[in-house]
């Protein structure tokens, strides 16, 4: 493996402090790919010290934008050069299919282009002023030094969401990806310095969330904290963060609707229901975990998803063949198969998987049987809290207004999905649906220029599109008055 397995902390590469590593395994045979640094506390306040100086005290937040974008269309490049390379770890690390990650690569690429190509279109404007003879404006300038936390699932895809908008802006980073696939994040550290930005603006700390995500989240020379991650550990992150009142943009999962009228293209619901809950075996924020169909074709609609799902393709990433990958871990396994246990017992009725594999072959690997369940109801844990796994839960509704009403029905809002060929019905529920992001006839999809994050607790902040730009910023108003003049007040 040609990856400097280390940290990056003011532009050297460096083991942890204590000297501890950590082994990084492959989900799909428990094998040991690489050994890295298991950094702690003390390796984070390094890369904070080394980013707070950086900001403070170097050039790259006044370096033109036009230099900053140019650096950040340099990083792009590199990663298209490195793409299969990128592409193989991120397998390798995640269980996923290659086609999966070459297809993450490109997203990637995409992001930082886009934010490159916004660097120097963010100068601020002119506002009028009451005042004769003076001018009013508006600018908007770096946060300081950003804490970015980013979660195991797509794991070089979240951190380009995090990296590209932060480093435009003028900003300096520590960076702590999950600690279970920082493999693709410390190449792409890697390529950061080959384009040539600054030692100290961009800092990379391995390790544990409980050590260097609490670290990050405490420490007040941090100045914002951007987290993609579970629930309980971004509740953690407020409460950690307060002690300074960091700025926060936080991404919080979700359990999502996908809500599928009878006049709705039948086969095309099918193969979309299907991959926005099994793609990547579910472990996507955004999946279509909870299926809401009409009642009238409900019947017909779940013996078609059943069909499908027993024809499912399991296997390694590597093989063209494999369709779904194993989960993440053992202990994320055995988190998934409580969800199943827990379904069982209040009462939903297991129309197919619900267990581990039978093959050979995926014996030593995390790897789970697509599962769905029918007889759903709102009150049920399966329905409510996010497995993050590949189980599918179906509702059934008779009128519009109730299938919206269940699609609300949740702590989160992330996402949802509305399927129609009635477009007036489909605005109306899009309109009604209390997510940040809602799909019509389509699902899972996501772009640079349309901003992503939740309603509810599903967080709140935003990535993606200007508005992902803007939370690496804070507005300034500066008056300057041409020809002052005594008030004689006192």
């Amino acid at each position: 493996m040609n990856l400097k397995l280390q940290q990056y902390i003011n532009g050297k590469w460096v083991g942890a402090k204590s000297g501890s590593k950590r082994d990084i395994i492959n989900p799909f045979n428990q094998e040991i790919i690489a050994v890295v640094p298991e950094g702690d506390e003390t390796d984070a306040k390094a890369a904070i010290s080394a980013a707070r100086e950086a900001f403070d005290n170097g050039t790259w937040a006044s370096t033109p934008a036009t230099e900053r974008g140019t650096i950040v269309r340099k990083i792009a490049e590199l990663i298209e050069r490195d793409k299969l390379e990128l592409a193989d770890l991120e397998s390798l690390d995640t269980g996923k299919t290659t086609v999966e990650s070459r297809g993450d690569m490109d997203d990637i690429t995409g992001v930082f282009r886009y934010y490159a190509e916004l660097a120097d279109k963010n100068g601020g404007e002119l506002v009028d002023s009451p005042v004769p003879n003076s001018t009013s404006k508006v600018v908007h300038e770096p946060v300081g030094v950003c804490g970015q936390i980013t979660p195991w699932n797509y794991p070089l895809l979240q951190a380009s969401w995090k990296l590209a908008p932060a480093l435009v802006t003028g900003n300096t980073l520590v960076m702590k990806p999950s600690e279970i696939t920082p493999l693709t994040t410390i190449k792409v550290f890697e390529l950061m310095e080959e384009a040539g930005v600054p030692a100290g603006v961009v800092n990379l700390v391995l390790g544990a969330g409980a050590t260097v995500g609490a670290e990050l989240s405490s420490n007040t020379d941090v100045d914002l904290i951007s987290f993609t991650g579970g629930l309980a550990t971004g509740k953690k992150i407020m409460q950690a963060a307060s002690v300074n009142v960091k700025n926060l943009a936080l991404e919080l999962g979700g359990k999502n609707p996908n809500i599928i009228f009878a006049d709705a293209d039948f086969e095309v619901a099918v193969d979309q229901a299907l991959n926005g809950v099994f793609f990547h075996a579910g472990q996507i924020c955004s999946a279509g975990t909870r299926l809401i169909v009409e009642e009238s074709i409900h019947d017909e609609f779940v013996t078609a998803l059943v069909e499908r799902v027993k024809k499912f393709k399991l296997g390694s990433g590597f093989d063209e063949k494999t369709q779904m990958g194993p989960l993440i871990s053992a202990e994320h396994l055995a988190k998934v198969e409580k969800y199943v246990e827990a379904g069982i017992e209040e009462g939903a009725t297991l129309a197919v998987g619900g267990r581990r594999p039978e093959d050979p072959e995926l014996q030593k690997g995390f790897f789970y049987l697509p599962t769905i369940f029918t007889d759903c109801t709102t009150n049920m844990k399966i329905v409510q809290e996010e497995a993050f796994g590949p189980i599918l839960t179906v509702e059934k509704f008779r009128a519009e207004e109730e299938a919206v009403k269940l699609a609300n029905d949740s702590i989160y809002g992330l996402a949802g999905g509305v399927w129609t060929n009635d477009i007036v019905k489909a605005e109306r529920c899009a309109t009604k649906m209390r997510m940040g992001t809602v799909w019509i006839n389509e699902f899972n999809l996501y772009f640079p220029p349309a901003p992503w994050g939740g309603f509810k607790q599903s967080g709140f902040g935003r990535e993606l599109g200007r508005q992902g730009l803007e939370e690496y910023t804070e507005t300034k108003h500066i008056f300057q008055n041409l020809k002052p003049a005594s008030i004689n007040w006192f």
